[in-house]
């Protein structure tokens, strides 16, 4: 194979070779040079949310998760009270780390099938005022389902409760505008919808509660709180920082401006999801969503009923024609997903049904009729 394998995942993803050669270099970590482009990193990633007036962006060492575990001990008290709306795996895991970081954890749940529900919201804040934070998962990429982050947004302003965002694989890719959408916090990382490595998380807290997040956090290297104040105090990080990461982002934010920012990157994502989409029709695989709430970010497909199907024979085989897939996440049924982000276009998008459809061949399954 001439070229590496492509994706097609929810991160990390497929990067540019721009992006790559960016991690040729070797920083210092508390280098001028590298404290400057820490610093054009942090400014970069606020003009995606419209945030400089609102939020500062705490950056931290690690994956997403790490970001999400640290912004739940540094926003929410103590004594705090969170409140998880749980359509899918990664909410689970949310409501699974609140609990760990020693907060009283309440789950609202709903199908997985299903974005949550605004108004279901509104009636549990109403009838327990002892809930302080809610929590959210954008873009649920267990099944792939979009939830609605202003409706959300708007009943926790409305009832006067904090708001924690996972926007983990919607960030740079869907809209987010802090002007208009009130959060406490929204965490998104380096490999995701903004074509970086992975190695970095990243958390958006608002300048009005920031003060009161002082001493909240239990762990020293996770206290965002303490790593926002040594930052702005000394332009550095306070532990060695992902430097080749963060060389990387910077490159991976410069092709992210340049191709128009947060609408084009979501309209060439838009246009992977419509080339994938069309192309797994033919082949008789059905999504698992409806499209009215499906994000174009990751789709989750129905695995073949047929005897011959086998998720990694399947994998095996895709990967053999230069495509790396992802396996379901739901508990329930079997299902495969399929990314639509990365640095890839709707001709990549083509060329992966095609590598789809050779793979059912080699299982013995025919294109066109999986369920047979």
């Amino acid at each position: 194979m001439d070229r590496d394998r492509i994706l097609l995942t929810p991160g990390p993803l497929t990067t540019t070779l721009r992006t790559k050669l960016a991690m040729l270099r070797d920083w210092g970590s508390w280098d001028a040079d590298f404290n400057a482009l820490t610093a054009r990193v942090r400014h970069s990633l606020l003009s995606v949310v419209q945030g400089h007036d609102s939020h500062v962006v705490v950056p931290l060492q690690g994956s997403g998760t790490f970001s999400v575990e640290a912004a739940v001990a540094t926003v929410v008290p103590r004594d705090g009270h969170v409140l998880v709306l749980d359509n899918g795996a990664y909410c689970k895991r949310a409501a699974r780390i609140a609990t760990l970081m020693g907060r009283r954890c309440t789950v609202l749940p709903f199908d997985e099938a299903q974005p949550v529900d605004p108004q279901a919201l509104a009636q549990s804040l109403s009838a327990d005022p002892s809930i302080s934070h809610v929590v959210l998962i954008h873009c649920e990429t267990g099944a792939g389902v979009l939830n609605p982050l202003q409706a959300v947004a708007d009943v926790c302003q409305q009832q006067g409760r904090g708001l924690i965002v996972d926007a983990m694989s919607s960030f740079g890719a869907l809209e987010i505008d802090a002007r208009r959408t009130r959060f406490d916090a929204l965490v998104a990382a380096s490999g995701k919808c903004l074509e970086g490595v992975p190695g970095m998380g990243f958390v958006f807290i608002r300048k009005a509660v920031l003060d009161g997040c002082a001493g909240n956090s239990a762990s020293l290297a996770m206290d965002l709180h303490d790593q926002y104040v040594y930052m702005e105090k000394t332009g550095q990080w306070r532990f060695t920082p992902p430097t080749h990461v963060v060389a990387a982002l910077h490159e991976a934010i410069v092709q992210f401006e340049a191709e128009g920012g947060q609408p084009a990157r979501l309209a060439r994502y838009t246009a992977n999801f419509r080339a994938l989409s069309e192309g797994m029709a033919a082949l008789g695989l059905r999504p698992f969503l409806e499209p009215a709430i499906q994000a174009p970010i990751i789709v989750t497909y129905h695995a073949p009923a047929h005897p011959a199907y086998d998720f990694k024979r399947f994998y095996a085989a895709a990967r053999q024609y230069g495509f790396l897939l992802y396996p379901g996440k739901l508990t329930q049924l079997e299902t495969f997903r399929v990314g639509c982000i990365g640095a890839i276009g709707p001709n990549d998008m083509r060329q992966a049904v095609d590598a789809v459809a050779r793979a059912l061949t080699d299982l013995g399954i025919p294109p066109g009729r999986p369920d047979a």
